[in-house]
């Protein structure tokens, strides 16, 4: 799943993300309330994980935000505070499911994938199929393809091209895709990212097809026509 984690305790997410990219999700990291809120509202998630106490902005507030604009994104609260109150508060304001810190990477994970049983995720094609241009990725099946010829992709590099196509149109940084897709602490002078653009561009660009990714030399890479 493409999630939002919203958490400004640097190692809290480090160790939140590490455990969802590990089971294969898709993890972007905001530690501002304000800045969850406009990236919530611009970009397409599966699953919110949200901590309660935020600066700018808290938890209550963004959930209460996005159910008031019909925005039905599951969200999970992660929160320090574990009374009843605070745990009835939580869902009164509309969120799915609550977690009082600390917790198990374990539970964590299982009521990740509880929210995705529950039917929270709706299964409609239109969701779970990412097209652009004659490229068409399954996110189910983890395929992908152009002008209907298959194209073979390592789990690594699906992962990559879904952050891409998911984000067509709109400049991608090397800084968000190392924390996006690797570990926060990856070198960033590492040139694992121009790799895996290298061998992406070869597989989608086989048989002069052309070119969907394109670099903006000194600032990222950009999914366009």
């Amino acid at each position: 799943m493409h999630i939002l984690l919203v958490e400004d305790d640097h190692d809290v997410a480090s160790y939140i993300a590490s455990g969802l990219k590990e089971r294969g999700h898709i993890v972007e990291w905001q530690s501002d309330g304000k800045e969850a809120l406009v990236r919530a509202s611009c970009e397409v998630y599966d699953l919110i994980v949200l901590d309660r106490m935020l600066p700018s902005v808290d938890g209550l507030k963004i959930v209460n935000v996005l159910r008031a604009t019909d925005d039905r994104t599951p969200v999970l609260l992660l929160s320090a505070l574990s009374d009843v109150d605070e745990r009835v508060k939580g869902l009164q304001a509309g969120a799915d499911d609550y977690l009082s810190k600390p917790f198990a990477m374990s539970e964590l994970l299982a009521r990740v994938e509880a929210l995705a049983r529950r039917g929270s995720v709706s299964a409609t094609s239109e969701q779970t199929v990412l097209r652009f241009a004659d490229l068409e990725i399954n996110l189910i099946a983890h395929t992908a393809q152009r002008s209907s010829m298959r194209i073979d992709l390592t789990q690594r590099e699906f992962r990559f091209l879904e952050y891409l196509v998911r984000n067509a149109g709109r400049v991608v940084t090397r800084s968000m895709l190392l924390e996006n897709l690797w570990d926060y602490n990856f070198d960033p002078q590492t040139n694992v990212i121009d790799q895996h653009v290298s061998r992406l561009r070869t597989k989608l660009e086989s048989g002069g097809r052309s070119r969907l990714i394109h670099t903006l030399r000194g600032v990222g890479y950009i999914v366009r026509q």
